[in-house]
């Protein structure tokens, strides 16, 4: 076996169509070993089923004209598969397939798969005689197959790291969405069904690093408020925030990793962990609440000694105007019911001292006994 095999040309050679077929094989072979190996195959970019209604004129009947936006896909050959317009999914073609079946409301598959169409040569013939193609179209085919051939996608093999850009016969199915028939006609388009939905594109990377010192984490191409981002920052003060968008573009922080250790969380914090260790929950509660127990603690293990609780908590105390607000009580009763009341005192007003219900933070932390069961459930 020997490797890529790259051409070269010298001054007065003679160049047959194998030597300049060589230089488009070589550049084919390098895109196709990168985006195979250094990629993970599915959809880069749109390939979405979308629907417009339709009325058929023969039977009044409402149904839907189902399209394939444009778009790119990689299959798992390496290969591009370009759509560079919308096309609307064929009913015939789809009958050809489908159509005897009994009527069902289970959505079909819908492929994407690569095709080559030969160009005929459009300048002059070679002396020889008839030329052949002169180019090569790089195309595509919408398939429609049966239901649950969806789960073929999963059974699709690689080529072997050396070989060539695969060409047809050679077929792989990229898995676009669904769509549902009723009547002769498309009713519906789902982008996923029986558990199985399309596949995008990834890549294969053991370190990934930004040039601006910022590494951005988000589920959508498009940064749209309320979505989840995870923001690694390289600045002077070097933090890990997990949050959302807000409208503005900027994450809003709901946890953030300092570069000292500090964990600063906008909720409240619980966990589970083995024997010998410490289950915490954190929150607010007001007077007359009852405190929780950490995730994975029971009431029984706390009461048979298994586990401890150390509880800890500050009232909060509201700013007041004239006046002085302070804590007559802030603390757990041993059920874990919380006592808290606020005096205040305002010489302005009457009468002068006042007592209400407050609200405290709270900390529960649950020690885990090293020679228990561990930490329950």
């Amino acid at each position: 076996m020997t490797g890529p095999l790259r051409p070269e040309f010298h001054e007065g050679q003679v160049l047959a169509a194998a030597d300049l077929a060589a230089t488009v094989s070589y550049a084919r072979s390098a895109a196709v070993r990168h985006a195979r190996l250094s990629h993970d195959w599915g959809i880069a970019d749109g390939l979405a089923l979308t629907t417009e209604n339709r009325t058929d004129p023969a039977t009044g009947a409402r149904f839907a004209e189902v399209s394939v936006q444009a778009g790119l896909a990689v299959d798992g050959t390496g290969r591009e598969i370009v759509v560079p317009a919308p096309v609307v999914l064929s009913e015939a073609d789809f009958e050809a397939v489908n159509g005897a079946d009994r009527p069902t409301t289970e959505p079909y598959p819908v492929f994407l798969t690569a095709v080559d169409r030969a160009q005929p040569a459009t300048g002059p013939t070679s002396c020889a005689g008839a030329a052949g193609p002169a180019r090569v179209e790089e195309s595509y085919q919408i398939l429609f197959r049966r239901l649950g051939d969806e789960r073929l996608v999963a059974d699709q093999q690689p080529p072997a790291v050396n070989a060539a850009p695969a060409a047809p016969p050679v077929q792989w199915l990229v898995l676009l969405g669904f769509v549902q028939w009723t009547d002769g006609h498309f009713t519906r388009a789902v982008p996923a069904a029986r558990g199985v939905e399309p596949r995008y594109a990834g890549v294969r990377a053991d370190t990934v690093s930004a040039r601006s010192g910022e590494l951005s984490l988000r589920s959508r191409p498009a940064a749209g408020e309320g979505e989840p981002a995870l923001v690694l920052s390289g600045s002077d003060a070097p933090t890990l925030v997990y949050g959302l968008y807000k409208g503005t573009g900027a994450v809003d922080p709901l946890m953030t990793v300092e570069s000292n250790g500090n964990l600063t969380i906008a909720g409240s914090f619980s966990g589970r962990i083995s024997a010998g260790s410490v289950l915490a929950t954190s929150g607010s509660a007001t007077d007359g609440m009852l405190l929780p127990l950490p995730s994975g603690v029971t009431p029984e293990e706390v009461a048979d000694g298994r586990v401890s609780l150390h509880v800890y908590v500050t009232p909060r105390i509201p700013a007041s105007g004239s006046g002085l607000t302070v804590a007559a009580e802030a603390r757990v009763d041993e059920r874990r019911r919380v006592r808290c009341r606020l005096r205040s005192y305002d010489p302005g007003a009457g009468p002068a001292v006042t007592e209400r219900p407050g609200a405290v933070d709270f900390l529960v932390l649950a020690t885990v006994s090293a020679t228990s069961g561990g930490g329950g459930g």
